[in-house]
């Protein structure tokens, strides 16, 4: 089976439409969120100017909660604090999909779908497919002295190896990586995004009924086999499973990557520790986590009367908890604005929390795992290039590096 139609049919550049949606070019956010934590940690308001926006799409007013143990509280306490409001929002291009459902129906689909990503499940693909993923891409500029890793490296990478955890053709990657970031890139440009999921719900439509008919070593394979009690998912379910999966998997992989890249080649000192010492990359993934988190923002709509911090939500209120600031929380950590790659790791946010804590996060943190390893192994003497074109960090409600231009040792 083949995609439908053939990447790069007109001049339109899906990377620079995704790298400017929602957020602006928002560099330090932490020293806002700071003050709000201590004078309202429960606010409301809009923490998303109209600036940050794309045309046509006005802020709202909610409450948000800025403090660690408010935000946590909010994620665990699922019959508190519903997340049906994605229907009304995402689900519109996604469907009806696990983020946006509430207890029974969240735990039956999650636990159907939740064991093709657990950590054993997805450790036996690293030597397979993804780590040869990321030596294809770093073939391709290896022994050029320079890149630009979001653009050659973070981007694709984790796009491809979700297509090959699909078990989706080889020639259906340029077409399927074309649709993936013009859905995830919904915000910059709606009529492209509705149209991408369109297109790909009619692609995985054919792929999952040969799946039904002849399983294989795959992902797609595991969720029209999985089954529990006696119940399976239905087609539409897994559309709306494998819709998500391209945000909530590729989206958090690139950006995670990315922060971490950026913070490790703004702090030599600590990407020489961790190029000596490759025990110390899964407490550098878990800081960089901590404090840059890839999205900041996740909504939730109180189903009673809930008082937090003194403030009281009213029944359907919609509250939203600010990641970005509860990582940030100085009542938990000791200098929470600095990365330090020797602090001693505890709970963060960065996955979210609770009944909905990212599904993939074990994943993430595995693709993180490998393009940090092969990019210290393969570019020697790794730095970031001084005429590069002003790389850092930016966003509101998503946070990663506009570029990383590097240099290294050919």
């Amino acid at each position: 089976m083949t995609a439908q139609r053939q990447a790069g049919t007109d001049d339109y550049d899906p990377f620079e439409a995704f790298d400017d949606v929602i957020g602006g070019d928002l560099r330090d956010p932490y020293p806002d969120l700071a003050e709000k934590r201590t004078a309202t940690p429960v606010w409301k308001g809009s923490l998303i100017g109209a600036d940050m926006l794309p045309e046509g799409i006005a802020p709202t007013e909610s409450w948000t909660a800025f403090r660690f143990d408010d935000c946590s509280r909010i994620l665990r306490s699922a019959k508190l604090f519903s997340s049906t409001g994605y229907d009304s929002t995402i689900g519109l291009v996604m469907g009806h999909m696990i983020l946006g459902m509430d207890d029974p129906e969240h735990r039956l689909h999650r636990n159907l779908v939740a064991h093709a990503f657990r950590e054993k499940a997805l450790a036996r693909w690293e030597l397979d497919l993804i780590g040869p993923i990321c030596n294809e891409l770093i073939d391709r500029f290896a022994g050029r002295g320079h890149a630009e890793l979001v653009r050659e490296l973070t981007f694709e990478f984790p796009v491809r190896v979700i297509a090959r955890l699909l078990g989706l053709p080889e020639e259906d990657f340029a077409q399927f990586q074309r649709w993936s970031i013009e859905l995830i890139g919904l915000g910059a440009d709606i009529e492209r995004g509705l149209a991408a999921s369109e297109s790909l719900k009619n692609y995985f439509a054919g792929v999952v009924a040969d799946r039904r008919r002849s399983p294989r070593q795959d992902v797609i394979s595991d969720l029209v086999t999985a089954e529990i009690d006696g119940e399976k998912l239905t087609d539409e379910a897994i559309y709306s499973f494998l819709l998500l999966l391209l945000p909530a998997g590729a989206e958090t992989t690139y950006r995670s990557s990315g922060n971490l890249l950026f913070l490790l080649l703004t702090h030599p000192d600590q990407l020489a520790a961790v190029t000596a010492d490759r025990g110390l990359l899964d407490q550098a993934i878990e800081e960089a986590l901590r404090l840059e988190p890839p999205l900041l923002l996740i909504n939730r709509t109180a189903t009673a009367d809930v008082e937090l911090s003194g403030v009281t939500i009213p029944a359907g209120g919609d509250i939203t908890t600010c990641l970005g600031s509860a990582n940030h929380d100085e009542g938990r950590w000791e200098n929470p604005d600095t990365f330090d790659v020797f602090r001693t790791p505890q709970q963060h946010l960065a996955f979210a929390f609770g009944p909905h804590m990212c599904l993939g996060m074990h994943l993430a943190r595995l693709e993180t795992r490998v393009v940090v390893n092969a990019v210290l192994d393969r570019l020697p003497g790794l730095r970031l290039d001084p005429d590069g074109d002003d790389p850092h960090i930016r966003g509101m409600i998503f946070r990663s590096p506009t570029s990383v231009p590097v240099l290294f040792d050919a």
